[in-house]
């Protein structure tokens, strides 16, 4: 489209060329009619001073009668010649011109861009056209975001490569490896760490965890056995005790869901959000109540139950954002077609900050899924989603596998989400990037 755009501007270019050309060429010629009344003034003013110095050699006695008449004679007949041929000249040039007024090719031109742009602003596409602009600046941003995210990853990859026995390098390797939505190389990440610093809960909770995401949020064998060890070295380790409450609320099972979480809670570990963790399980004792005393709990609870999610993961990373993210049905039959597509999920600040506070990379045959948004996912610790208040958030299926928002990618977009929202969001991939 924009190409189209390019040649509509370089028609009326030509045509306003056209219309200027002519009066400068008019203009032009009227200034050759000038020249030739100027020349008919040169030759009368040149005949005078000739027969002026005529008249002084005869006076002077250098020349006789008869040549002073013969002289005079010749130039009266050479003025006569001049003048006709002068006229003839401004005959021809005033039939072929006529003076034009500088008013003529303004307006014109003035009728031409206003026609031109009536024109299209009813049967044009300029929304279209000023779109790819817009994705561009998008996309740019996007491009600066994930260079950012690839440098930390390079930099992380670099330090375990400069010294393998780097436990904290392969740790952050395993969280941004958590971020990206890579969990096999964050278990990779995190045997590194358990091979250097020796089995402890916290890591082995941290393994588990990135084992469950990757599992798509089921608790398989691998994942019970890692539940299992991280438990036998700290009955307490919160994050094992938090994901198994939040596993148990997902799946209806609140009284369990409130073991495990109020087991944290007295616990008085250090770095655990009391506050949150205490919300999340008033929320299981009233989805509790309504199960106990009423039928139609199990449909509010349905309705309901990833509310909590969000008040479990803020137990130990802020606030999150829970979005059920999903393709719309017009999109299914065409990426059911060809490879499988790289989907990232993310969240920008509102306020027109560039680096997401929060991202997620999946595949497209993963849809629909649910994606939480949270600190844990930050691409950097200067940007996390606990640091703002509103943020934009978008999906996008990457028709070449890069981040940013690429022409021929589908995409959703929700914005002026509030980071403090219990709430599941739906995300909906219902657009085609032009």
């Amino acid at each position: 489209m924009f190409e189209v755009l390019v040649l509509i501007v370089g028609f009326i270019i030509l045509l306003l060329a056209v219309i200027w050309w002519h009066f400068i060429r008019s203009s032009k010629q009227q200034a050759v009619a000038m020249t030739g009344a100027h020349r008919e003034d040169t030759n009368i003013a040149l005949y005078k001073e000739h027969k002026a110095e005529i008249e002084k050699d005869f006076n002077d006695g250098k020349i006789d009668e008869e040549s002073h008449q013969y002289l005079l004679a010749e130039l009266d007949k050479s003025l006569l010649q001049d003048i006709e041929q002068n006229k003839k000249a401004q005959a021809t040039n005033e039939a072929s011109t006529q003076k034009l007024s500088v008013l003529w090719p303004i307006g014109l031109s003035v009728f031409v861009l206003m026609f031109s742009l009536a024109m299209y602003s009813q049967h044009g596409a300029y929304e279209r056209l000023a779109q790819p602009r817009i994705v561009a600046s998008n996309d740019q941003a996007q491009q600066a975001q994930q260079e950012q995210m690839h440098a930390q990853l390079q930099q992380l990859q670099q330090a375990v490569a400069t010294d393998p026995s780097n436990a904290d390098a392969w740790y952050g390797l395993g969280q941004l490896y958590v971020t990206g939505g890579q969990f096999q190389l964050a278990v990779e990440a995190f045997d590194k760490v358990i091979a250097i610093e020796g089995e402890q809960a916290d890591l082995v909770g941290a393994k588990a965890q990135a084992t469950y995401y990757g599992a798509n949020q089921t608790i398989t064998p691998a994942v019970q056995a890692l539940i299992d060890r991280a438990l036998a070295l700290d009955a307490n380790d919160p994050s094992t005790n938090i994901l198994l409450g939040m596993h148990n609320f997902i799946n209806q099972s609140y009284q369990q869901a409130i073991d495990y979480w109020q087991k944290v809670v007295d616990s008085g570990r250090q770095t655990v959000n009391v506050t949150a963790l205490n919300e999340a399980i008033n929320e299981a004792r009233s989805r509790l109540s309504l199960t106990q005393g009423s039928g139609q709990a199990e449909g509010q609870a349905n309705d309901q139950r990833k509310a909590a999610t969000d008040s479990v993961q803020s137990a130990v990373s802020g606030p999150q954002l829970t979005l059920a993210v999903e393709l719309d049905e017009k999109f299914v039959s065409q990426l059911n077609q060809g490879e499988d597509k790289v989907v990232f999920v993310y969240a920008v600040p509102t306020n027109g900050g560039r680096m997401p506070v929060a991202a997620v990379k999946l595949m497209a045959s993963d849809l629909p899924t649910q994606v939480v948004l949270n600190d844990a996912r930050a691409m950097s610790p200067q940007m996390k989603l606990s640091m703002v208040d509103t943020v934009n958030v978008y999906a996008v299926v990457s028709q070449l596998g890069g981040a940013g928002i690429q022409s021929g990618d589908f995409k959703a977009e929700v914005t002026n989400v509030k980071v403090s929202t219990t709430e599941p969001i739906t995300v909906s991939i219902n657009t085609l990037v032009p």
